[in-house]
């Protein structure tokens, strides 16, 4: 893995590796996640909501790379020494600086490694990621027992970058929490909150959740707009914005949620909204669905069409009026918010639990394993 940070900066990849690896603890496995780590200010964490890690601090030796430009090599030196003991070896891929050389380092001691790529790897011209494919990134794609993909659409990208990839679709996986858990607290409260929990990245449109929430504002007084993440670039654009509205008591930014913290904080709201440019398959919003949360998505999104099928949420353009709408819709409504987070807990249950993704997940790992090499 990438980068484990305290503010889940890294977003949804970490949060498929955790739930992932918690539910193979539960039954029986042994599962150590290894990953670049930055943001500790006291000693580093053994364990992340439960699932032991092995972190590394990464410093940054190409700037203005992003995440791809962290680099340690303390955890390619720990693979290099522990990886023998591992049965089986799961990469969630970027074109980086620690998983891609992590993986070349699977490959070089003969482990059976799987990899899961979370649309990060597809038609790129940046310079490093035509560097990262011709040294590493083809070889790994083409040497994995199976790469998963998420849609139709990744697994056509990752064979673009390399035909030979064995490509399996494997949904990302959330757990089905009881009725019991998902009490909310008591509340004599009229307010009702919409939710954005996500980085506040120009791709997630922070901004534009703002000016909804501001349209929105006048017809619905008693209604709070919360964003909710770590700074991805946006964070002073958004307190200007806000500042400038003049709704500080209505509108705010809290900042970052630990992200096992995540799913509490979304039971306090009523209404979750993600107006991102583009999704594949967002964590935040099948968490939100997962304790009951009707949701409003943008298309493109990899999970709209089954959103929209079971009732689950409203989908909307890329404008700002079209959220508007859906949102409204959903404000208007008690009965309907009802009912949609209903149906997206539903849905969760039949799609993207967590224990069937593992299910699917332990079958591939045996078979790739302890069985013959796919052909």
């Amino acid at each position: 893995m990438t980068l484990v940070t305290p503010d889940g900066a890294f977003g949804g990849p970490v949060r498929v590796a955790v739930n992932q690896s918690r539910e193979l603890i539960n039954r029986g496995h042994d599962v150590t996640v290894v990953a670049g780590t930055e943001g500790y200010i006291t000693a580093l964490p053994t364990e992340v909501d439960g699932v032991p890690v092995k972190l590394f601090p990464v410093r940054r030796i190409l700037p203005r790379a992003g995440f791809a430009g962290f680099f340690s090599a303390k955890f390619i030196l720990w693979l290099v020494r522990n990886i023998s003991s591992f049965d089986v070896v799961h990469v969630h891929l970027a074109r980086d600086l620690v998983t891609s050389p992590g993986a070349l380092v699977a490959l070089i001691f003969g482990k059976r490694m799987f990899v899961q790529s979370h649309g990060m790897i597809d038609g790129s011209d940046k310079i490093l990621a035509s560097v990262l494919d011709w040294l590493i990134i083809r070889r790994v794609l083409r040497r994995a027992r199976v790469v998963f993909s998420l849609t139709d659409r990744e697994e056509l990208d990752v064979n673009l970058v390399e035909p030979r990839a064995r490509v399996v679709q494997l949904p990302n996986g959330v757990p089905v929490l009881s009725e019991m858990e998902l009490k909310r607290t008591s509340s004599v409260s009229t307010s009702i909150e919409v939710l954005m929990l996500a980085r506040m990245h120009s791709i997630k449109r922070p901004l534009v959740f703002v000016r909804m929430a501001a349209m929105l504002l006048d017809r619905f007084p008693n209604a709070r707009f919360t964003l909710v993440g770590p700074d991805g670039g946006q964070g002073a654009s958004i307190s200007n914005l806000i500042s400038e509205i003049g709704v500080e008591g209505a509108i705010a930014w809290e900042g970052a949620v630990a992200p096992e913290e995540s799913l509490a904080r979304m039971r306090l709201s009523s209404v979750f909204v993600l107006p991102s440019e583009s999704e594949v398959m967002p964590m935040s919003a099948l968490e939100a669905m997962s304790v009951g949360l009707p949701v409003v998505l943008c298309r493109p999104c990899g999970i709209a069409d089954e959103v929209a099928l079971a009732g689950a949420g409203l989908i909307a353009d890329q404008t700002t009026n079209s959220l508007v709408e859906n949102v409204s819709s959903l404000l208007s409504d008690p009965v309907l918010r009802y009912r949609m987070g209903q149906n997206g807990r539903k849905l969760v249950d039949t799609h993207f639990s967590i224990g069937r993704v593992v299910d699917l997940l332990e079958s591939y790992y045996e078979s790739g394993t302890f069985g013959n090499d796919f052909s």
